[in-house]
């Protein structure tokens, strides 16, 4: 996992979305975030080929779900909930 891999800023937002809700599908996530349910694919395929996040089928259903397991995941879900708050701190640099 290397810093580059997240300078997305559709990858970063729904890794977010992700690390806040623990796990979602393509369906919702692509509804909640308003992105398009091929962009949204691409980057779980990208977060998944990275050990970011895991796929769980549930009959016809693909669920994905952070691999918190991985301690660099797990400390990065905790440096982007550090961001955000500071975020909350400088709404003039908020989008």
């Amino acid at each position: 996992m290397r810093v580059e891999e997240f300078c997305d800023p559709v990858t970063v937002r729904i890794l977010l979305y992700i690390l806040r809700e623990g796990q979602s599908n393509i369906t919702r996530i692509s509804r909640e975030l308003e992105i398009h349910h091929r962009v949204v694919k691409r980057h779980m395929d990208k977060l998944k080929a990275m050990g970011v996040v895991d796929e769980r089928t549930y009959k016809r259903m693909r669920v994905y779900v952070a691999n918190l397991k991985d301690s660099r995941v797990a400390a990065l879900k905790d440096l982007l909930e550090e961001l955000a708050g500071l975020l909350q701190l400088f709404p003039e640099v908020r989008g």
